[in-house]
């Protein structure tokens, strides 16, 4: 499987730049390497941008390396300054250490940190950067950087022409390349995989270990994925989507992927999935054919949603999608999937002990109809629903029975179009 890595992420259009191809090959196809991608806590969770690098580790070890991912309780202190216009905020410690910990337990999900030599391992930078004086880290290691080359990095020369940059979020490639040389003297370590926008970081760390330890380690950097209109991948209409299931639930985090614009399909094929290269073709070409039936949003966002919170939570995200559209019982699903699927539809609240209004006040006021006067031609049509069940009349009052879990009613008109009312 070593062999075939290399091959297998070109394919996957997940290499962006290498040090020296062959000589990472050669390391590569010589025995199990540990490698290292590390993960700044900026937030309480990792988001499905981060998926990407994560699941480029879960592929190096499937193939027979060691993965050593690193939670950065030092670096998420300072803030990288890549791909940014402006200071970021530094956050308190103790948030900070909250953050690691999430993050620890999130990673722990994708690797193998048990089965033999190339198990895992946990790493946090803030366990060899916090006992070293500053002093100490001026002379041992900041002697070994050239002032001339930090400006020349994308990542500084941006900030320089935007307004300028502190030395504090100036000094990040040298806490970065530390935590290369450290992983290498403690588990010798020779490749760091990062997304593309890490490649001034990572060669920095790669020069630090030649000066130090004289010996070449070597570097994969991966394309910053974009949507096929440009915009950042990892945001939907509602926000970033997370892979904590308290931030994004399971439901929304399944809608996300079966979303997807059709344009994007593909490429998402080829970089999240774990299928193999004829079957990714074979659903490629499906979805070319007949992308209306979207049997490949369906497959990766089963593939995803199973992965990230487990076959459970998948099966009762699809269950909820099927009942949102009458293909089964809204009454069978658990409260916490159905909140969280209405939570996804335009809605609107009552005030508990207010009494209910008619079908057509309900959909109006949720904004999917521009005037009560066309929700009564939907009634009048056919094509009005409440939890399923079609609505005859305009004067139809839903009744307090109607409330699933005493708080929520759907609405639907014609095939496809939902939303929801909450009573709180």
């Amino acid at each position: 499987m070593t062999s075939e890595l290399l091959a297998d992420l070109e394919w996957r259009g997940l290499i962006a730049q290498t040090t020296d191809r062959q000589a990472l090959l050669d390391q590569l196809n010589g025995s199990s390497t540990a490698f290292y991608i590390g993960f700044d806590p900026t937030a309480p969770s990792l988001g499905v941008g981060n998926l990407v690098v994560l699941l480029v580790m879960r592929r190096f070890q499937l193939a027979g390396h060691k993965p050593l991912p690193l939670v950065g309780g030092a670096t998420g202190l300072i803030g990288d300054p890549s791909g940014r216009n402006e200071e970021r905020s530094l956050n308190q410690t103790e948030l900070v250490e909250q953050w690691v910990i999430r993050i620890r337990e999130q990673l722990s999900k994708f690797l193998d940190f048990e089965s033999g030599p190339n198990a895992a391992v946990m790493t946090n930078n803030l366990d060899w950067t916090a006992p070293v004086s500053a002093l100490d880290f001026l002379r041992e290691i900041g002697k070994h950087f050239s002032v001339n080359q930090m400006l020349a990095k994308d990542s500084v020369s941006s900030r320089l022409e935007s307004g300028g940059i502190s030395y504090t979020e100036f000094s990040y490639q040298v806490l970065q390349a530390f935590d290369f040389l450290e992983l290498y003297r403690r588990f010798d370590c020779k490749i760091q995989l990062g997304g593309s926008d890490q490649w001034g970081n990572i060669v920095a760390g790669l020069d630090l270990i030649r000066k130090v330890e004289g010996v070449a380690a070597h570097c994969l950097t991966i394309p910053l994925l974009a949507k096929s209109d440009g915009t950042k991948f990892g945001k939907s209409a509602g926000g970033n989507i997370w892979l904590d299931p308290e931030m994004t639930s399971p439901y929304a985090f399944y809608q996300f992927w079966f979303n997807s614009d059709d344009a994007d399909i593909p490429k998402y094929l080829k970089v999240f999935s774990f299928k193999s290269h004829d079957e990714i073709i074979s659903l490629i070409d499906q979805h070319e054919t007949n992308p209306g039936l979207r049997n490949a949003h369906r497959e990766l966002a089963r593939e995803l949603t199973t992965l990230v919170h487990g076959a459970g939570e998948c099966e009762a995200a699809e269950r909820a999608a099927k009942a949102l559209f009458g293909q089964g019982e809204l009454s069978e699903l658990d409260e916490r999937t159905l909140e969280s699927a209405l939570s996804q539809l335009p809605r609107t609240t009552i005030k508990a002990g207010d009494p209910l209004p008619t079908w057509v006040d309900l959909l109006a006021s949720t904004g999917i109809v521009d005037s009560k006067s066309a929700a009564r031609r939907i009634v009048k049509e056919g094509g009005a629903y409440l939890n399923n069940s079609k609505v005859v009349g305009e004067e139809f009052v839903p009744s307090v029975e109607s409330l699933l879990y005493g708080r929520f009613l759907l609405l639907r008109k014609g095939k496809r179009d939902l939303a929801a009312v909450e009573v709180l």
